[in-house]
């Protein structure tokens, strides 16, 4: 059997890829139709973060149970959170849910970006090296405790 000659395989090749080059730059020379997206400031997450849970409680999501830890929230945003909460709710009796929605959205930036973002932690959890008593001293070194003395000790 004749095989085709190479020229016509090679032409049929530059012509398929000549098509798909000038498909793919037809729109090259236009603007991108969406903005470029934004890096988002830290009063950005706040504000997103803090609203989106509170209006999951206003609705009575089954997910507005979780803790703060669980909602992704430093301890400076959940107190946001609690006090934005209360002032909807008092609006959702007053107006409505979509009025305690606006609310929402408005106090949370406000209060996020007087926050700058509202980042701090609590004072709860340190490495424990770090860790006070009471009484403010560094906290002693670990000690084995009854379990651990029942083990033979390596000779």
């Amino acid at each position: 059997m004749a095989r085709p000659p190479v020229d016509r395989y090679r032409s049929a090749l530059v012509a398929a890829v000549t098509g798909c080059v000038l498909a793919l730059s037809a729109g090259c020379d236009e603007a991108p139709k969406e903005p470029a997206p934004r890096a988002s400031s830290p009063a950005d997450v706040c504000t997103s973060l803090v609203s989106y849970w509170v209006k999951e409680a206003l609705k009575g999501s089954k997910w507005a149970g979780l803790d703060w830890e669980q909602k992704g929230m430093s301890n400076e945003q959940y107190a946001i959170h609690d006090e934005v909460l209360t002032a909807a709710r008092t609006e959702e009796r007053r107006a409505g849910r979509e009025a305690a929605f606006a609310l929402t959205d408005r106090e949370t930036r406000r209060r996020c970006e007087v926050a700058k973002g509202a980042t701090g932690s609590s004072e709860n959890w340190r490495p424990p090296a770090e860790q006070k008593v009471p009484s403010g001293r560094p906290a002693p070194a670990a000690t084995p405790g009854p379990t651990d003395r029942s083990r033979p000790s390596p000779s």
